[in-house]
């Protein structure tokens, strides 16, 4: 069968009519050059490593207390920082992709 004659699997066919509704749509794509790739790899390497670090010391803090209360304001200030992080990592991967 040639190319144009094959069928297609449910996901090519669901791509097809996504980029159709994007380009209706006026939703330019651009791909990523092999320097925004670069870019983007440093950033997720620098910001997994920020999250890795940030995991060990709340392990740390959590291993050194028992206090519930202690815990429980450890374990938020946890999640904000890890949210912080990965909000500025998505901001600055977005950031490089607009470059």
């Amino acid at each position: 069968m040639t190319d144009e004659k094959r069928l297609k699997s449910s996901v090519e066919l669901a791509m097809e009519r996504l980029a159709k509704k994007d380009a209706d749509a006026g939703v330019e794509t651009r791909s990523v050059s092999d320097a925004q790739k670069a870019a983007i790899a440093e950033a997720r390497n620098f910001y997994d490593a920020k999250l890795a670090e940030q995991e060990v010391l709340h392990q740390s803090k959590m291993r050194a207390t028992f206090d519930p209360a202690v815990r429980e304001t450890l374990a938020e200030e946890y999640r904000r920082d890890h949210a912080r992080l990965t909000s500025e990592r998505d901001n600055k991967i977005e950031k490089i992709r607009k470059t």
